[in-house]
């Protein structure tokens, strides 16, 4: 149970920002132009309004200041981010491709069938954000904690309908272990990203969420959504007066979600470590770092290789999780 229950992919907070190459000079392209000379594309595997859109686009903002070329966000959703990255993957390794990774990245393998590899097609920049995810329920849904969440549903069970932004995120599986551990019987409703199934729970078509902290954290703090548990092994920063799971009544629960950005396999080193440097450069400026925690996510920036070694143990970790839950993919 222990290896089941801790899902927190931990990042060494030594290696925080550690081991990042300073370039001698800027990296060129095949025709021998400096890097970048044009707008790079900036795939999201979620429709716009969800967490990975959200962390995206505040940090395509930043290295636009910073390169002087724009990131153009090109969101393209389904299939758990496997669409993007499958484009991702097929695109051009000249460093004018690249994608925003998160969870769904290392989950994917165990549930459907890919056209791509997931380590081999890929060069991994870095780990950009970590966060919690926030269990939320709609106003007129009675529970007001997580005690009187897991007696009412065994009160009820399968009446209760909670929603997803797709199967295999880590907004599902928070659900399914909550279940697992807790004995309760709900009915998953999975959208097409965070942004739709916040709208769906606010509109009362489901119940509760256990939606990425920067999605809902401001529906919560308005009072349009009630926060009974964060998901992390700790308390948020960015909402500490509301409990873990875990200290709510369910001992052991943990649930972590992350961020990271890669290109094609084969892109030039040179490229990979400029993006390398600017992005970790960009978490490191205090209007960022502020945006991201503000909104509960924790900035990381590491090397290529921490991140790569990263994915390979995210990889690993999710197949064991999900062929012990029994979760099947689409």
């Amino acid at each position: 149970m222990a290896n089941f229950v801790r899902l927190t992919a931990a990042v060494c907070s030594g290696c925080l920002f550690a081991g990042v190459p300073a370039l001698a000079q800027t990296p060129s392209t095949s025709s021998g132009q400096a890097y970048p000379v044009k707008p790079i594309r900036f795939l999201v595997g979620f429709p716009p309004g969800g967490t990975n859109d959200i962390i995206a686009r505040a940090l395509a903002q930043k290295l636009t200041e910073i390169i002087g070329q724009t990131l153009v966000v090109d969101n393209r959703g389904g299939a758990n981010t496997a669409i993007a990255t499958e484009l991702a993957a097929r695109s051009a390794p000249d460093g004018y491709t690249i994608i925003l990774n998160a969870s769904g990245h290392a989950t994917n393998p165990a549930l459907i069938k890919l056209a791509f590899d997931p380590v081999k097609d890929f060069a991994f920049i870095t780990l950009v954000a970590e966060s919690q995810n926030l269990l939320v329920v709609h106003p007129s849904f009675p529970p007001k904690s997580v005690k009187e969440l897991i007696a009412i549903s065994k009160k009820h069970p399968g009446d209760i309908n909670y929603g997803s932004s797709g199967i295999g995120t880590t907004v599902h599986l928070s659900a399914e272990l909550f279940q697992y551990m807790t004995g309760a019987k709900w009915v998953h409703i999975p959208y097409k990203g965070g942004g739709p199934g916040l709208v769906a729970l606010l509109s009362g078509e489901i119940s509760l969420y256990f939606g990425n902290i920067p999605t809902v954290i401001r529906q919560a703090r308005a009072g349009k959504l009630r926060a009974l548990a964060v998901t992390g092994a700790k308390r948020s920063p960015a909402a500490p007066d509301i409990p873990t799971v875990a200290e709510s009544g369910v001992p052991g629960y943990e649930v972590s979600n992350w961020f990271g950005v890669a290109a094609p396999a084969k892109t030039p080193r040179a490229i990979v470590d400029r993006l390398n440097s600017e992005i970790v450069r960009a978490l490191q400026s205090p209007d960022l770092r502020e945006r991201l925690t503000g909104l509960g996510a924790e900035p990381v920036g590491n090397t290529p290789e921490q991140y790569t070694a990263f994915i390979h143990d995210e990889i690993a970790k999710w197949a064991k999780v999900i062929k012990s839950a029994g979760i099947k993919g689409e």
